[in-house]
């Protein structure tokens, strides 16, 4: 790179890591006063939110996050990581169900409030999802964002946490595994994932052809080729649950509670 980095120290590091360290700690919880008062909750969903919290911290600590501070290939991995495959893993956890099953009846009611309000509603929809998750990756691509990122570590954090938490909005706001209180249709859903695919795979295109301003060619050739290819693995996970709860739901007989346990 021919800009000025800052240095990427560990106290930045430990300080992004942290909240992925708390949502394991706070989860876990959460888990064992489930446990003792309700039927127990899914080993795979709290195994998945786990992994999600692991994928998502090694993206922001660790050597993987040292290399791809001065390489783009790294920085494309951390960003497949951070954005697409913690936030999958995460939503597939449905936190959102846990934390409602442990709160009080006042409490609960507050946080569903919340959720059925109109602000929140428009906010996960999934087209303001897809553009801030695939707007924003046009943004931080296409302007100066991306050099603001190596060069300030306040910018490093804030774009590094819009990464995961728009990826997050944007998966949760397909797959509807929490509980959803304004709904649109799967086919209204689908059509937004397409489009949001075909964003996201002509961007990596872009890339490989003009990358950010200082980024060398052969690395952006391979962290295009990464970007397209090992999106499309996480994105067709995504299809996949989406098609099946698709299925499950126009199978007569089943409730939506069923529908959404997957």
């Amino acid at each position: 790179m021919h800009h000025a980095h800052y240095t990427l120290s560990s106290g930045i590091q430990y300080a992004m890591a942290l909240p992925f360290v708390l949502a394991v700690v706070l989860y876990a919880a959460a888990v064992i006063y489930s446990n003792r008062h309700y039927r127990k909750w899914p080993v795979y969903r709290t195994a998945s939110w786990l992994t999600g919290n692991l994928c998502a911290a090694a993206a922001v600590f660790g050597p993987l996050a040292e290399k791809a501070h001065g390489h783009f290939v790294f920085h494309m991995a951390g960003h497949l990581l951070l954005g697409m495959l913690a936030p999958l893993l995460m939503v597939l956890a449905a936190p959102g169900t846990l934390l409602l099953r442990t709160l009080d009846i006042d409490r609960a009611r507050r946080v569903t409030g919340i959720l059925k309000s109109r602000p929140f509603f428009i906010l996960s929809h999934p087209v303001t999802a897809a553009v801030l998750n695939v707007g924003g990756l046009w943004l931080l691509y296409t302007s100066d964002l991306y050099h603001m990122m190596h060069q300030s570590a306040f910018w490093h954090t804030v774009l590094h946490f819009h990464v995961f938490l728009a990826g997050y909005l944007f998966t949760a706001s397909l797959l509807y595994i929490d509980p959803v209180f304004h709904r649109v249709s799967y086919l209204y859903r689908s059509s937004v994932l397409l489009v949001a695919l075909a964003a996201h795979g002509i961007l990596s295109k872009y890339l490989y052809a003009r990358p950010p301003e200082g980024v060398p060619l052969s690395q952006a050739e391979q962290a295009s080729m990464l970007m397209y290819y090992g999106g499309d693995v996480i994105d067709a996970l995504i299809i996949i649950i989406l098609c099946w709860k698709w299925y499950r739901s126009a199978k007569p007989g089943l409730n939506q509670q069923s529908v959404n346990s997957y």
